[in-house]
């Protein structure tokens, strides 16, 4: 007893504070949202490895990823599960698996930190923030990308410190965040650096504190400049409808007309309203427009009674064959737009495919999952950067995934727009954090590109997000509604639309340079 004690005791020693630190920074974000955890909760894993050699501090990381991970996006289960129709032993394992990839940036970061706080006399608060950056923002790219809870999402209820996004996108709000976890590590080591390292100057560290003083007394001046603004020329008024359709009996030949009949049934109350544009959310007709011909002129009939705008999500068949069905591999994931007058005015092929959802990457080795698409389908890209133009404003549609991709969003902007919509269907998530964490990542996509967000979600959130990132309205999960949503438009063009991740770049670039500088 006492051998195995002696064991264990160096293990939770060794690795308290790093499972401390994911589980801080992991409450940080919804729907628990101790948003304030997040300014500290990097500490514990900064203090912890700031003395380690690089495979130490490579595994402590690792480990705190991988906590902050699971609590995280523990979620993606029930997409893999429910409607992949994989076996629950399986499912846990792919979970791990992706928090594992996912925690290796983590290991990553405190491997290189604790490396250059040995070899350079820089604080903490210079060195953490520039790697964090740094593979937060390779971390949204490679492998196709996964920029689900990047740090600086935690903040999103914190409007007055995220404002700076529309100069430096979600990275610079993460900088921020974590430049203070470096500070509070620079006071909590500072005495035992100084016996640890005698020719250590405390010159950097102060200078550091001053520098960080300065830049937030900006990011919050900044912050109430923004808000105080109020840069809308028009406002106009849009219905979004929650029809709140069960996952897997959406595509089922015999519930056709039910689907058809709750959206229409809640079209027409909130076309009462008079809005300019009624929104369905992704792939709601439960069936492809234009190739079911009988059905296509059915909704152009419905839609003329309306008096406004519809835009919904619709499978597109793109080379019809006999032989395949709509989902065939010839089809997209795409939104329609039909003016008042019902005809066809614009269409959107989403061009971010959800992995194993929307395609199977590497399909001649990963040939074993291909059930996890059952249902969804296999869907072609589009690579066209649209805007509709209407007479209340331009817009472009965002489909489910892809506004998690800042990069993305930007470049439908680049040249003016007015609002943007997204729709989604987040009934794969069921009632976990999922479908939180993902409306409130628009709240970054408004304040990046200064432009009102309209979410319509099949089983919810749906709502508005304003150019500010407030949020001005959300449905609840599950529930079958529509809303009245008053937006106001907003034409501005930021910095970040304009120029992009210069502020990511400049963050890989200090970090090289603070890397040359260690082999000096």
């Amino acid at each position: 007893m006492k051998k195995k004690q002696s064991i264990i005791r160096p293990i939770i020693k060794a690795y308290s504070l790093p499972v401390l630190a994911g589980i801080l920074l992991a409450l940080s974000f919804p729907t628990h949202n101790f948003y304030i955890f997040a300014l500290i909760g990097l500490v514990p894993l900064l203090v912890s490895t700031y003395t380690n050699n690089p495979k130490q501090a490579f595994l402590k990381g690792f480990i705190s990823g991988l906590v902050f991970f699971i609590i995280t996006i523990y979620w993606i289960y029930h997409s893999i599960y429910h409607y992949g129709h994989i076996n629950f032993a399986l499912t846990i394992l792919l979970v791990l698996l992706l928090c594992s990839y996912l925690a290796l940036f983590f290991g990553a970061f405190t491997a290189i930190y604790s490396y250059c706080m040995k070899k350079t006399d820089l604080p903490a608060l210079f060195v953490a923030p520039v790697f964090w950056t740094a593979l937060e923002f390779l971390r949204s790219y490679l492998m196709t990308g996964f920029p689900w809870a990047s740090l600086g999402y935690s903040q999103y209820s914190f409007l007055h410190l995220i404002q700076i996004a529309d100069l430096t996108g979600i990275y610079g709000v993460s900088f921020i965040i974590v430049a203070i976890n470096g500070a509070v590590t620079d006071l909590v080591i500072m005495e035992k650096r100084k016996v640890e390292k005698p020719l250590y100057s405390l010159i950097p560290t102060f200078t550091g504190f001053g520098i960080l003083f300065v830049a937030l007394v900006l990011v919050f001046s900044y912050g109430f400049y923004r808000l105080s603004q109020d840069r809308s020329l028009k406002e106009i008024t849009a219905a979004v409808v929650q029809g709140n359709i069960e996952q897997d009996a959406k595509w089922v030949p015999e519930y056709q007309k039910d689907v058809l009949s709750t959206y229409q049934t809640l079209t027409r109350q909130a076309a009462t309203h008079n809005p300019s544009i009624i929104i369905w959310p992704e792939t709601a007709l439960p069936f492809s427009f234009d190739y079911h011909k009988q059905l296509s002129e059915d909704l152009v009939s419905f839609q003329k009674e309306l008096g406004s705008y519809l835009l919904t999500g619709s499978i597109i068949v793109k080379h019809p064959d006999p032989e395949k069905n709509m989902l065939s591999p010839g089809s997209s994931n795409s939104a329609i737009l039909l003016d008042k007058d019902g005809k066809l005015s614009y269409v959107y092929d989403k061009i971010h495919l959800v992995p194993f959802g929307e395609y199977i990457p590497m399909r001649g080795l990963l040939f074993f999952v291909d059930k996890l698409a059952y249902g969804i389908g296999e869907y072609i890209p589009g690579d066209t950067h649209l805007k509709a133009n209407t007479p209340f404003g331009r817009f472009s549609t965002l489909i489910c995934y892809e506004i998690a991709f800042p990069g993305l969003v930007r470049k439908f902007f680049t040249k003016g727009g007015d609002f943007i919509v997204t729709i989604t269907n987040d009934a794969w998530f069921g009632k976990t954090k999922g479908p939180y964490q993902h409306f409130t990542m628009a709240v970054f996509r408004a304040i990046e590109n200064r432009k009102p967000v309209i979410r319509a979600a099949n089983t919810g959130i749906s709502g508005l997000i304003d150019s500010n990132g407030k949020i001005v309205k959300e449905s609840r999960l599950f529930e079958r509604t529509y809303q009245i949503l008053n937006v106001k438009t907003d034409s501005s063009m930021t910095f970040y639309t304009r120029f992009g991740d210069i502020f990511s770049y400049l963050s890989i670039i200090s970090a090289l340079f603070i890397i040359m500088k260690t082999r000096n």
